[in-house]
């Protein structure tokens, strides 16, 4: 009998969240997880899908990853502006001319 690995998948955007559980056989990857996402929850956000990143438990990984069984597999979507180019703006409009 092979074993399965249940993963919980998890995506977020402003004001809603989404949580899948997938079970897997033998020693599945972040890939391999991606691709059975895909399958089983085609309604899931475009983003989701084909996430600008993942990590397991807030680390980042890469596509050939192993996952564990009880591993936390996070999508990441790209973050809308650069936040030390976000702050400076900031500052910048903030400032008291002399």
């Amino acid at each position: 009998m092979t074993a399965l690995a249940g993963i919980d998948v998890v995506y977020a955007e402003a004001g809603r969240a989404w949580r899948q559980a997938l079970w897997l056989e033998g020693t599945p990857t972040v890939a391999d997880a991606l691709a059975a996402l895909r399958r089983a929850c085609p309604g899931w956000p475009a983003a989701a899908l084909a996430p600008a990143a993942c990590a397991v438990y807030g680390r980042p990984v890469l596509p050939e990853t192993p996952l564990r069984d009880g591993d936390r597999l996070e999508l990441l979507r790209p973050l809308p502006t650069d936040p030390k180019r976000a702050r400076r703006e900031r500052a910048a409009a903030t400032k008291t001319p002399r």
